[in-house]
């Protein structure tokens, strides 16, 4: 792969030109992340009565309880308005996962996994939380991590 990077010229705007045979999912993945660092798209969530801003990039995962969603920072627990399955499209093609029924998973903060049983993995996150990952989605984590 060759990289080049020109000047631009005053007034010119930011632009990206991908030249490829084919776009596949991991060409596809790092032009949203550019599309989404180039927006700032920011998060609003809720905390108590106050809405916080957020980064997707600052989340570890949400998590869906009792028809609530929940995003977890490393300090933090933010309630979110959407459901899961609006986040999944929202963050779709990003380093988000879908890891179970009830979380989606940034695949950024896990530090390690390991096999659990049943075909299931244990991811540890950075805040050393443990996320079982079902065996149904397994194998899109290992396409993620390109094992």
């Amino acid at each position: 792969m060759k990289i080049t990077i020109l000047d631009k010229k005053a007034g010119e705007e930011d632009e990206i030109i991908v030249k490829c045979d084919c776009l596949d999912d991991s060409v596809m993945r790092l032009l949203n992340q550019f599309k989404l660092n180039g927006a700032k798209q920011k998060l609003a969530l809720y905390n108590n009565s106050k809405i916080v801003l957020l980064e997707p990039a600052d989340i570890l995962y949400f998590e869906s309880v009792d028809d609530k969603v929940f995003a977890y920072t490393k300090s933090s627990v933010y309630e979110c308005r959407s459901k899961l399955y609006q986040l999944e499209d929202e963050l779709n093609k990003t380093d988000f996962f879908r890891a179970s029924k009830a979380q989606i998973v940034n695949v950024n903060k896990i530090k390690s996994i390991t096999p659990a049983f049943n075909g299931r993995f244990e991811a540890i996150l950075e805040n050393d939380y443990k996320i079982i990952i079902s065996r149904s989605y397994v194998p899109e984590l290992k396409k993620l991590l390109g094992v």
